[in-house]
């Protein structure tokens, strides 16, 4: 099974997929936690990808599929995956048709841009876990702080409104044309297609998109 979530940034992606990825048991392949992770390391990769996160763009094709190709080789991918960030540009898409088949599954995730920069803008991590909060949708139980450790969160470089309209207007561009792609690949019988609305609680979303996949 290989499902791929679509949605701009800030729409609830990660934490949608993650909670699929518990549900059907198969691997979460989030490629912003893959740049994140190093980034935090400072790896060579890390340190280039961090420039242009910073600036709102996207991370160059190549490099993203290079770091894909290497992780569909794990033995957790074996029973299926769920591709979160990815693809986000056709040459991408081009690229997993290769390296794996076409999914079969593609979910689209949709917000109105007010309501997506309000969730990026309240956003607050716990770097060593990657354990996300929000101050009005999920707030800790203390403020700033993780529930679990007690450590402080913080408010990635990129969650700010500047960072978000630009990150918006990049996934406009660039990343529609996936969705036109894939809603082909639905019209020929290619893959299943599902748009799904982002509004809402976070455990209604799910219950909506496990229904929607068929998924008890």
């Amino acid at each position: 099974m290989k499902i791929v979530m679509l949605g701009a940034p800030g729409v609830g992606k990660g934490t949608q997929a993650a909670r699929i990825c518990a549900h059907l048991q198969i691997a979460h392949l989030s490629t912003g936690d893959m740049l994140r992770d190093n980034v935090a390391r400072q790896t060579p990769l890390g340190m280039q990808a961090k420039t242009i996160m910073d600036a709102g763009e996207l991370v160059a094709d190549n490099i993203v599929i290079g770091m894909i190709t290497e992780r569909l080789k794990s033995n957790d991918c074996l029973a299926g995956c769920l591709f979160d960030g990815f693809p986000r540009t056709l040459e991408q898409a081009a690229a997993l048709a290769e390296s794996a088949g076409k999914p079969d599954t593609v979910v689209n995730l949709d917000l109105e841009d007010g309501k997506i920069i309000e969730r990026i803008c309240g956003r607050r991590m716990h770097p060593a876990s990657g354990r996300i909060y929000h101050v009005k949708f999920s707030p800790p139980k203390t403020p700033d702080t993780d529930d679990i450790t007690g450590e402080p969160l913080v408010q990635r470089d990129d969650d700010n409104e500047q960072t978000a309209r630009q990150r918006l207007a990049v996934f406009r561009k660039q990343t529609l044309p996936i969705l036109e792609y894939y809603e082909k690949a639905a019209a020929a019988g290619q893959i299943r297609l599902i748009h799904a609305d982002g509004e809402g609680e976070i455990d209604g979303i799910t219950k909506r998109l496990l229904l929607a996949l068929e998924i008890k």
